[in-house]
């Protein structure tokens, strides 16, 4: 199915890089390097799409429904190849397909209609919206489909055109995603482009771009809001997170353990809202640590090729020294790896999965996000001390809070510093909830309607009631 980046492959003359397999190391294929130049023109033609696209509302809705068939119609061919280059089993794959298409059919279904002020004046007052214009969308490579589609799903459905940039990483599964999902929209609606910087930072910072949407390290989320502040476009930033999870004393332990197990680990832990810590009442700390441990030794870690694997392995090189440093610094810091602790010794990015003790609250692996599968347990001695432990941090994400009792679960949720709080589970996301973070862990809104109106501007017309 054809694209406007492949009808057109605007600059890209030859120039390819190469994409890796995270299971074996090795390179599988190459995706475009297109140069910053070609965003002019890449722009440009969004703006122009934008004219027409911006008009029909009842068009745009069904495109999206188009869309969403068409991608569940593709699933076989799309979810093998994000495995092959994001390392995730088959099955999640499919499921981070699957969202997509749920999130374009639920954005669909979404259309802002006037609403009429109401102060008193002699004077009809009401509010109508409009779109932006041509925005953009950088994308991570840990769940490269589904933040893609949750930065396009809203953004078209509101009318805006996008210039979508996947991670060099994992640019394959997004290129054939815009294949088949563009096929349902006018030329120029969605274009993927894709290469090595600076093409993120020339588009976040591109003076014809009216919103830039970028989930990412702290670091560049700074340099995206920089850059985009030279044309004063909108920033929505998702930064990551470091989110605690407070154990209760009356908690269950071998009831949440798999729960707290897979809150830590899906997507080899390499998720933004995923169980990082774990704080646990002095006298349980052994009994947490042994239940997660037990299931850190006994998952299968393996290519997500494989039907077997549970975890596969982390998604490149860079992100595998950061989770080997952390854990080597915490070990040379007093930590106990009770579990995992060291790659492990074959082909390809895989880490053991990993319990620690007896780590101090200082080390890196508890105050910074280490995106990969090793997870601290810490106890605590009072739950003020816990709750503070859970709240010095830069990250303000999401925490979640684990007992019997859900009254007193809820209220000491109500007191972590995070954006979304879960009771006896965690990094549970409806597609009609907002998705925000606090401190360092962004900037925005993205989820729900919320989504859909951060897309949008106001516009305001008044008429008298009476000639």
């Amino acid at each position: 199915m054809p694209t406007s980046q492949s009808r057109r492959a605007p600059g890209t003359l030859g120039e390819r890089f190469a994409v890796l397999d995270p299971a074996t190391g090795e390179a599988f294929d190459e995706a475009p390097d297109q140069r910053p130049d070609v965003l002019d023109a890449v722009v440009g033609r969004a703006h122009e799409a934008w004219r027409s696209w911006r008009a029909d509302p009842v068009a745009r809705a069904t495109a999206l429904r188009a869309a969403a068939d068409a991608v569940e119609a593709a699933g076989a061919d799309i979810a093998p190849l994000l495995t092959r280059e994001q390392g995730k089993p088959l099955a999640e794959s499919y499921a981070e397909i699957a969202r997509a298409a749920a999130r374009l059919r639920y954005f669909a279904e979404l259309t802002p209609g006037p609403q009429p002020i109401t102060d008193g004046r002699p004077v009809h007052s009401e509010i109508r919206w409009r779109s932006l214009g041509p925005v953009a969308a950088i994308v991570p490579w840990n769940f490269p489909l589904q933040l893609a589609s949750a930065k396009f799903a809203p953004a078209l459905a509101a009318g805006n055109t996008m210039v979508l940039k996947p991670s060099p990483f994992t640019p394959l599964a997004t290129r054939l995603l815009g294949s088949v999902i563009s096929a349902a929209f006018p030329e120029d609606v969605l274009t993927i482009v894709t290469g090595r910087e600076p093409l993120g930072a020339r588009l976040a910072s591109h003076p014809g771009i009216r919103h830039v949407t970028f989930t990412g390290s702290i670091p560049t989320g700074r340099a995206v809001a920089e850059g985009a502040a030279a044309s004063l476009a909108r920033v929505t930033l998702e930064l990551g997170g470091n989110d605690a999870a407070i154990l209760l004393e009356d908690v269950d332990v071998e009831r949440i353990a798999d729960r707290l197990f897979w809150a830590a680990f899906r997507n080899c832990g390499q998720v933004c809202m995923a169980v990082k810590r774990v704080y646990t009442p002095a006298r349980l700390h052994s009994h947490v640590v042994e239940a997660l441990a037990q299931r850190a030794k006994t998952a299968v870690v393996g290519s997500g090729l494989d039907p077997g694997s549970q975890l596969g392995p982390v998604n490149n090189a860079p992100q595998l020294a950061r989770v080997e440093r952390y854990t080597a610094q915490a070990r040379a810091d007093g930590a106990r790896a009770v579990a995992g602790g060291h790659r492990l010794d074959r082909p390809g990015y895989f880490f053991a999965p990993t319990i620690l003790a007896d780590v101090p609250p200082g080390s890196p692996v508890v105050t910074q996000e280490q995106f990969g599968p090793v997870l601290p347990v810490l106890p605590y001695g009072s739950l003020d001390e816990a709750v503070e432990a859970a709240n010095d941090t830069g990250f303000g994400l999401g925490g979640s809070v684990w007992g019997t009792d859900l009254d007193r679960a809820e209220a000491v949720a109500g007191r972590l510093e995070c954006g979304t709080a879960w009771i006896n589970h965690h990094a549970e996301l409806s597609l009609a909830q907002p998705f925000a973070g606090i401190k360092q862990s962004g900037v925005g809104v993205a989820g729900g309607p919320w989504g859909l109106y951060g897309n949008l501007r106001p516009f305001v017309v008044h008429r008298p009631q009476e000639a």
